[in-house]
């Protein structure tokens, strides 16, 4: 196997691990910088880097020639990169069908490709994963002594640590949980994500299928889903919000496209809507909360600084929602659950929800300061209150995540508050 001393453990590689298991060939997709390449090393026996620019793309030219002359080596064997030669994908499939063995290929990628050249899903052989940047807890900037199990075990608990300054909260956000941005000063840390989207705008769009865009179109739609980040808006607010960014006519196609290739880069990740699925007449709107995969993006996309965020503490709490709900994801997943947010027709909504399997789930309001956390409190308590009454399935615990707080613990009242910095899966 092949792992760096400095390497951070993932939480991923639980479910990684699980996955090889089951399935012949495991691919592990995320944004770029995530860390993908890493962990798939970390369990990797052979590797065989697609992109790698050595003797002039040597292997990039064998995988278009003949696929099949780059799967030979001791398995695990990873094939990084993989979508800049799809017919890779079949090649696998084929390959894994003659092995019969599981856990045998690992597959990494940066973006989804065309379909042009693949011939079969690979159902059945191939498994995906969708890997995020790094958590606060993987980084290690949570303390990780309050457990989101706890919290649906209905644990009691009263916990004090030393508060949390505002400026490491904002430090947190603006370098964002990119494994090779770890020890980058916070003078300067804020740079990768700059650079990220500005090669996302000049390069990658572009490797995805060929085409040319309006590179002041698309970062118009960066600024829009900047400011949007952690709300829920359709597309033709954001479309709206382009136009009087940059004073020209978007067309709706346009800016669908756009999204579209973004999704494709793994640079988005949106927050689905929640819905208990009983027999309430309440209806439950569908739109997404909208998010940059990691908080830093969104920092970038307006052309935030530490500093400007310190002055401007009212986009600073969305970008603080948006870390805790990066992390949320992170924590749900590992746990086999999902995370969704929630609002009706009412105008009754809850930042966050995370669901288990098996159908349990509770209620998180994600507030900045611990001045606002009663209000959140009363707001969680009533949500519960009218599914009770309505016969829906009510949560089955209320909590309130903070960021400006150094104490955890379970209020009379039966809510839950917990620092950020204090959580884990």
């Amino acid at each position: 196997m092949f792992q760096s001393e400095s390497y951070k453990k993932r939480l991923i590689e639980k479910s990684f691990d699980e996955y090889m298991k089951v399935f012949g060939a495991v691919c592990l997709e995320g944004p770029k910088y995530c860390g993908k390449t890493w962990t798939a090393s970390s369990r990797a026996h052979s590797v065989i880097e697609i992109g790698s620019p050595k003797n002039n793309f040597q292997n990039r030219t064998m995988a278009k020639m003949d696929p099949n002359s780059v799967l030979d080596g001791k398995c695990p064997r990873l094939i990084d990169e993989w979508q800049e030669v799809p017919p890779l994908w079949d090649a696998i499939r084929f390959r894994v069908d003659q092995l019969g063995k599981k856990g045998q290929f690992i597959l990494t990628g940066s973006s989804t490709p065309n379909h042009k050249g693949i011939l079969h899903s690979g159902t059945g052989r191939i498994s995906k994963i969708r890997m995020n940047t790094m958590s606060l807890y993987e980084t290690g900037d949570s303390s990780g002594v309050i457990s989101l199990k706890e919290l649906f075990d209905g644990n009691r608990f009263f916990i004090k640590t030393e508060d949390v300054p505002l400026e490491r909260l904002i430090y947190y956000t603006v370098r964002g949980g990119w494994p090779g941005n770890l020890e980058t000063s916070e003078k300067l840390c804020g740079k990768l994500a700059t650079n990220y989207l500005k090669a996302v705008v000049e390069e990658d769009m572009f490797k995805v299928d060929g085409i040319k865009r309006d590179s002041k179109k698309v970062w118009s739609l960066l600024h829009s889903l900047g400011r949007n980040e952690s709300t829920i808006v359709n597309l033709n607010t954001i479309k709206k919000d382009m136009e009087t960014h940059k004073d020209e006519v978007i067309d709706r196609n346009t800016a669908t496209e756009y999204l579209n290739i973004f999704n494709r880069l793994f640079i988005l990740d949106d927050q689905p809507a929640f819905s208990t699925n009983l027999r309430s007449s309440r209806r439950v709107l569908k739109n997404p909360k909208r998010h940059f995969v990691d908080p830093s993006l969104a920092v970038a996309a307006l052309g935030a600084t530490q500093e400007k965020l310190f002055n401007d503490l009212n986009t600073f709490g969305f970008i603080f929602e948006s870390l805790c709900e990066h992390d949320l994801k992170i924590y749900a997943e590992y746990n086999d659950a999902n995370l969704f947010h929630f609002r009706d027709e009412r105008g009754n909504e809850v930042d966050a929800v995370v669901e288990l399997n098996d159908g349990t789930w509770g209620a998180f309001e994600i507030k900045l300061g611990a001045n606002q956390i009663d209000s959140a409190a009363e707001n969680l308590l009533k949500i519960k209150s009218i599914m009770e009454k309505e016969g829906d399935n009510p949560p089955k615990f209320l909590c309130v995540i903070c960021g400006l707080s150094g104490i955890a613990y379970r209020r009379d009242d039966g809510v839950y508050v917990v620092p950020i910095t204090m959580l884990k899966p």
